[in-house]
């Protein structure tokens, strides 16, 4: 099992590194489960994305609890994750799970859709909130729609490129246009069961702080 308190541990230092330790936000994670992601998945990389994701949560959340989404196709919406549940997270609430849609072809708005509802219509709060995004590659051109919508909202998004996939519609997300502000970020990580703890906190971390400033200047926050 993950050393948890040794990954929130080098969270908390890039989060000093990046003077986000004041600000509690709440934090979302969505996982690809298209046919493409079933070894990563099977091998437990998935897993080991998810404690290290916990423990940014842990930091920046009061309750410390992680929300989790899962898509292909088709979107669930999973039980949220703490610090107690997370030692066999994936096997237990997503493989096992007969509910689930998965491993078919990916389609990013409809989850896009449902984390925007849930953070802005079923439980709005004032503070912000971080959603780390894992792809591995084929974005839908589509995700412009829930980008552009939710740029007037308190949510950031930051897409995770993994694998060696095509990334075009990630690639282009810092030009995208019609956007009240800049909400949302990518960073491509061809191997991320091989990056550091310390180098994958640190490029979540890169856009979210600047966002946060004009989010604020601009009345969002």
């Amino acid at each position: 099992m993950a050393n948890i308190s040794l990954l929130k541990k080098t969270a908390g230092v890039i989060l000093e590194k990046k003077k986000l330790t004041n600000v509690t936000a709440r934090v979302g994670l969505i996982l690809d489960i298209s046919g493409s992601m079933r070894t990563l998945y099977k091998n437990g990389t998935v897993q080991k994305v998810v404690e290290r994701i916990l423990a940014v949560a842990s930091q920046f959340d009061d309750d410390g609890a992680l929300d989790v989404w899962v898509y292909d196709n088709e979107f669930s919406r999973l039980k949220s994750v703490t610090e107690i549940d997370f030692g066999n997270y994936v096997n237990e609430y997503i493989l096992s799970n007969d509910m689930i849609h998965k491993f078919g072809r990916n389609d990013e708005p409809p989850v896009m859709e449902d984390v925007v509802h849930k953070y802005t219509i079923e439980q709005p709060a004032k503070e912000p909130t971080f959603i780390v995004f894992i792809n591995d590659g084929g974005c839908k051109k589509t995700i412009k729609k829930p980008i552009v919508e939710s740029s007037t909202k308190p949510i950031f998004w930051q897409f995770v490129g993994i694998g060696d996939s095509n990334f075009d519609v990630l690639e282009k997300l810092d030009t995208m246009e019609g956007r009240f502000i800049d909400n949302a970020n990518f960073f491509h990580i061809k191997e991320i069961e091989k990056v550091s703890d310390e180098e994958l906190y640190n490029n979540l971390l890169n856009e979210f702080p600047s966002w946060l400033n004009e989010a604020k200047t601009k009345g969002i926050l």
